[in-house]
C-alpha cells in the first residue's frame, strides 16, 4: 500500500512528487500516467508554435528556478524542464507510464483508496493507497472540441484539430484556415504564415489581446548578477503582483482595462485598421482569458497582411473551402478547428465510497481542492487568471502538511464535512464571473462553490497563500479520524 497515489505526470503531478521527495522523503507515493511520456498537455500539444500563455517564472516550479532567457518559452523547452526537474528531485523511477486509471473506490473499513487503471497491453491493475491526489488536468486528452460543422462531408480539404496536430503536416504553398480566436488560434496564426500561400483567421467574435516581450529583460538583468535562486523569486514575485493587481483591476473597473488594451491594439496595427469589428469583445476583459501574444507577433502578422482577419460566423463547409453567414467563402486547403477543449473532470475516473457511485458535480468544494463527505481526496485545479503551477505547488504544499498532520494525529483519515448549519448551503458555480465556451459546456460536471469559506473556490493566489496552511486543520470542517482500526 502507498501512502500517496498520484494521477498525472505533467505540471500538477510533477509537483506533487517533488513535494513529496522533499518534505516527505519517509512517505512512499506513484505516479499513473496514462501516456508514454511526463508532461501532459506540453507531450500532447505538438502544432506550430505552441508556447506557454503566461509567463515560465510564475509557470515554472517555485522550488526550480527557470533561467532560459525566454520568458515566455516553447513547448519543446517546457517539456525540457519537466524532464530536468524529475531527474533532480529524483522523481522519474516513481512514474508508471502507460497506466491509465478507469475507477477509483474507497474503502472505509480499510481506510483506504483502490485504484483500477488499465496498462498499455491491456492488462489491468489494482493499486492501494491512504491519498489519493489526481493532478489529471481539466481536460479530455482523447478529442478536442470540434462543432457540429454544416457540409462537412463536402469538404474537400483536410479538417485538424490542433490536440491532434498530424507530426507529417505539409502546408507549405497551401490555403489555410483557422477557426477560433482564442490562445491557440492567436499562436497557430503567425508561426503557419510564412510558409502557408494564403492564411484566414475566422473568428465568431474577438477575444482580447496584450502584447509582452518573449524575453523579461529585468529578469535576465538580475540572472546575470544575482544567484538563479534570488533572480528567479524577485522575478516571480514582480510577476504574480503586477498579474493580481491587472485581474482585480479589471473586475473593478472594466471600462478603464478594455481602454488600455484596445489602445494598445490600435497603436500595434495604426487607426487606419477596423479594430471596432476585429478585437474589441463583446465582454468585458477577464471575464474569458485574455490572449498573451509575445513580440507582438500575431498582430505584426495581421499590421503586414500576412493574415486576412474575417469576424463572422460559419453558415456550411463546401468543397472548396467555408461559406461565411455573409456569403463570403474563404477557400481552404486545410482547416485547422482551433475550436476549443472538451473539459473532462478528474481524468474521467469512476469514483465510489464503498462500491457505491458517487457522483461529485453534487458535492462541494473544500478550498477549491477538497469535496464535501469525501476522505482523503485532493485535486488540482489551476487558477484561470494566472500561472496554473501556482495552485498546483499550493496543494502539493497541502498534501504534504496533511500527511504530516495525519502522522501527528495518529489518524488515517481526513475528511471535509458540512456543518450542521451548512446542510441546506445553496450550491454556486464553479468559477464566478468566468465564461469562455468550454467552462459553458462542461462546468456541470464539476463539484459547486458554497456561499462562503471554507466551500469557495477563490482563484486568488495571494488569499490562498494565507488560507492553504497548517491552521485549516482546527477549521472543525476537516474530520480525522483514528487509524488504529485501519488494515496493516
Amino acid at each position: 500500500m502507498l501512502d500517496v497515489l498520484i494521477v498525472g505526470a505533467g505540471i500538477s503531478g510533477i509537483s506533487a512528487a517533488c513535494h513529496l521527495e522533499q518534505r516527505c522523503p519517509d512517505k512512499s507515493y506513484a505516479i499513473l500516467e496514462g501516456r508514454d511520456n511526463l508532461g501532459g498537455t506540453w507531450d500532447l500539444f505538438r502544432y506550430p508554435g505552441i508556447r506557454s500563455d503566461s509567463d515560465m517564472h510564475t509557470f515554472g516550479f517555485g522550488f526550480k528556478p527557470w533561467t532560459n532567457p525566454k520568458a515566455i518559452s516553447d513547448g519543446e523547452s517546457i517539456r525540457q524542464y519537466l524532464e530536468d526537474t524529475a531527474k533532480e528531485f529524483s522523481v522519474s523511477d516513481k512514474i508508471r507510464y502507460g497506466h491509465r486509471v478507469e475507477a477509483a473506490n474507497w474503502d472505509s473499513v480499510r481506510k483506504l483508496w483502490v485504484v483500477s487503471a488499465v496498462q498499455a497491453n491491456g492488462e489491468r491493475v489494482t493499486i492501494e493507497s491512504r491519498l489519493l491526489f489526481m493532478c489529471s488536468g481539466y481536460y479530455d486528452y482523447a478529442k478536442g472540441y470540434t462543432p457540429d460543422y454544416p457540409g462537412l462531408e463536402s469538404f474537400a480539404g483536410q479538417l485538424i484539430h490542433p490536440q491532434q496536430w498530424p507530426e507529417d503536416l505539409d502546408y507549405k504553398g497551401k490555403k489555410v484556415a483557422v477557426i477560433g480566436s482564442g490562445a491557440t488560434a492567436v499562436t497557430i496564426v503567425p508561426n503557419m504564415v510564412e510558409d502557408a500561400a494564403a492564411l484566414t483567421m475566422i473568428q465568431r467574435s474577438p477575444t482580447y489581446l496584450f502584447s509582452r516581450p518573449a524575453k523579461d529583460a529585468l529578469a535576465n538583468f538580475l540572472n546575470a548578477v544575482l544567484p538563479d535562486k534570488w533572480a528567479f523569486a524577485l522575478t516571480r514575485w514582480k510577476n504574480i503582483t503586477l498579474q493580481n493587481f491587472t485581474y482585480k483591476t479589471a473586475r473593478k473597473k472594466p471600462e478603464k482595462i478594455k481602454k488600455l488594451l484596445l489602445k494598445a491594439v490600435r497603436k500595434s496595427l495604426g487607426e487606419d485598421f477596423d479594430i471596432d469589428t476585429h478585437f474589441t469583445p463583446r465582454y468585458n476583459p477577464w471575464e474569458e482569458r485574455l490572449c498573451l501574444i509575445p513580440d507582438d507577433d500575431f498582430l505584426t502578422a495581421v499590421r503586414e497582411k500576412k493574415v486576412e482577419m474575417v469576424t463572422d460566423t460559419i453558415s456550411r463547409f463546401e468543397a472548396g473551402g467555408v461559406r461565411l453567414t455573409s456569403g463570403k467563402l474563404v477557400e481552404a486547403d486545410i482547416v485547422v478547428s482551433a475550436t476549443g477543449l472538451n473539459m473532462q473532470f478528474m481524468g474521467g475516473v469512476k469514483f465510489t465510497l464503498d462500491d457505491v457511485a458517487l457522483d461529485l458535480s453534487q458535492r462541494f468544494y473544500y478550498q477549491g481542492m477538497m469535496f464535501s463527505e469525501v476522505p482523503n481526496l485532493i485535486q488540482t485545479f489551476g487558477y484561470i487568471n494566472a500561472s496554473w503551477t501556482l495552485r498546483a505547488d499550493l496543494n502539493s504544499a497541502f498534501v504534504c502538511d496533511l500527511l504530516k498532520e495525519l502522522d501527528k494525529r495518529g489518524a488515517a483519515v481526513c475528511t471535509p464535512k458540512l456543518r450542521a448549519s451548512e446542510k441546506d448551503m445553496q450550491p454556486q458555480a464553479t468559477i464566478d464571473g468566468f465564461n469562455p465556451g468550454y467552462m459553458q459546456r462542461g462546468l456541470h460536471l464539476f463539484p459547486k462553490q458554497g456561499e462562503h469559506e471554507p466551500w469557495r473556490n477563490t482563484q486568488d493566489y495571494l488569499l490562498d497563500r494565507k488560507l492553504l496552511t497548517p491552521k485549516l486543520f482546527d477549521d472543525s470542517v476537516l474530520q480525522f479520524e483514528p487509524a488504529e482500526d485501519a488494515a496493516a
